[in-house]
């Protein structure tokens, strides 16, 4: 058995169907969503990090590699939106909705962070890659202000 169920050295999903990267943000969304609803509603909150983080996972696992570009910078948005659309929908008030997303961006701190590094890692391992060179040149041919030029 190899590390990489292609053969060809990335992490390619085994399954028939992919998402572009719309569609996988549109899922993150829907998990991360349906994740804050039930944990406002059941007041279990690592159940809206948990789902959020495998959301996270599954989107970059199962993404054509043409969208893994917008899924790789997409998560903590993706979290803010779907975390302001169900507080907004659960409180009783909007002062309420407010501090109750600020609460919950707050204590999901650090799985924001773990999610968007998974995504990362995973998209890698698919063989996502930067255009470093592309910047490295775009970067030197700026010509940066000094000191008394008008």
């Amino acid at each position: 058995m190899t590390a990489f169920p292609s053969g060809k050295g990335t992490l390619e999903p085994a399954a028939s169907f992919r998402l572009t990267g719309r569609g996988a943000i549109a899922g993150l969304f829907a998990v991360s969503f349906l994740g804050l609803v039930v944990a406002a509603w059941t007041g279990w909150e690592p159940l809206a990090d948990a789902a959020f983080v495998t959301g996270c996972g599954l989107a970059a696992y199962y993404t054509k590699r043409s969208g893994l570009r917008a899924v790789v910078v997409c998560p903590p948005l993706v979290f803010l939106a779907a975390c302001a659309c169900a507080q907004v929908m659960t409180a009783p008030t909007g002062f309420t909705a407010m501090a109750e997303i600020l609460i919950t961006l707050g204590t999901s701190a650090l799985w924001l962070f773990t999610g968007t590094v998974l995504t990362i890692v995973i998209a890698w391992g698919r063989g996502f890659r930067v255009d470093v060179t592309g910047l490295k040149t775009r970067l030197k041919d700026l010509r940066w202000p000094r000191w008394g030029d008008p």
